[in-house]
């Protein structure tokens, strides 16, 4: 027998939710009324889609082999109603840009005014994440990586190529001393990023700089953001290597060791083949590119 789209909408939202009472909060049911669908809906397919116990719902093996099939459909319906509904005259509608922590609190948000000046009818969410979110299973719907694109069937565009500064502030310079060479960082604080979802592959390539591969020098501090690094150099704790996208936010910083020889970042915007023809995904990339290629595109802001 054919499957019912609502029971499966129902299904859809209990095994994300993990509960009865939850999904029924999401849809606006009752939990005897979600209850009573996933009932029907394991009796019309014969196969049990989710173990019960005290702590709630978890899915079965048949249960997670729907699931991921109802995903991916509800995601291409989604994506399929935002291209139709979009004007033909203008973009409008909704637009999910993910990118990473680093680059989206620092350089992207100073200059989405100006993009909504330009495009007031187009409304974004910017969801900040070093982690690559899922393209594929509409966890957004363009990012902006500093790596090329993993996931296969994405269109990808180059934005830009980003360098490495290294950072001190005056009163730690002049209190630890001025490095002149990348040995001489041995002696000195080292901020680095933790080892959660690295935003960028070589992030702590300062660690190694002047020493033996596989030799890294301990840091005194592991966080797993590029602004509260900063703020930890501005505070005068130790030095760091920042992105070069940070512009303005690293004025009154010592650029220490200027000739050492860095790893460079490659920025990327990249989206699904199934909104090629989008408007806002179009003035979306046009806007980037257009800002990374101004004179000011480090150091300038909105």
């Amino acid at each position: 027998m054919p499957l019912d789209w609502d029971k499966l909408r129902v299904f859809h939202a209990v095994a994300e939710a993990g509960s009865f009472t939850h999904a029924g909060e999401t849809l606006n049911l009752s939990q005897s009324a979600v209850s009573r669908q996933i009932q029907a809906l394991e009796e019309a397919l014969q196969v049990p889609l989710f173990h019960r116990h005290a702590r709630g719902l978890i899915l079965t093996e048949q249960g997670e082999t729907l699931n991921r099939a109802v995903r991916e459909v509800f995601a291409k319906l989604a994506m399929t109603e935002a291209l139709l509904t979009e004007s033909r005259e203008r973009p409008t509608g909704r637009l999910k840009v993910t990118t990473t922590t680093g680059f989206g609190s620092v350089w992207l948000a100073p200059r989405l005014r100006r993009f909504m000046a330009m495009h007031p009818d187009v409304t974004l969410t910017v969801l900040l994440d070093d982690a690559d979110l899922d393209l594929a299973m509409r966890e957004a719907d363009v990012a902006i990586r500093m790596h090329p694109p993993r996931q296969p069937d994405l269109i990808q565009r180059n934005l830009g190529t980003f360098g490495w500064r290294v950072c001190g502030a005056p009163d730690y310079l002049k209190t630890a001393g001025m490095p002149q060479r990348a040995e001489d960082l041995d002696a000195h604080r080292m901020i680095v990023y933790g080892d959660y979802r690295p935003p960028v592959e070589s992030v702590n390539w300062l660690s190694e700089a002047g020493r033996r591969p596989g030799s890294s020098r301990r840091a005194v501090l592991e966080m797993n953001s590029l602004p509260g690094i900063l703020a930890a150099v501005r505070s005068g704790l130790g030095l760091a290597a920042l992105p070069d996208y940070m512009g303005e936010e690293l004025d009154g910083l010592v650029h220490v060791l200027p000739e050492l020889k860095a790893p460079r970042i490659e920025a990327y915007f990249v989206y699904p083949e199934e909104l090629r023809h989008s408007k806002r995904v179009a003035v979306f990339r046009d806007f980037l590119v257009a800002e990374l290629a101004s004179p000011s595109r480090i150091n300038g802001a909105a």
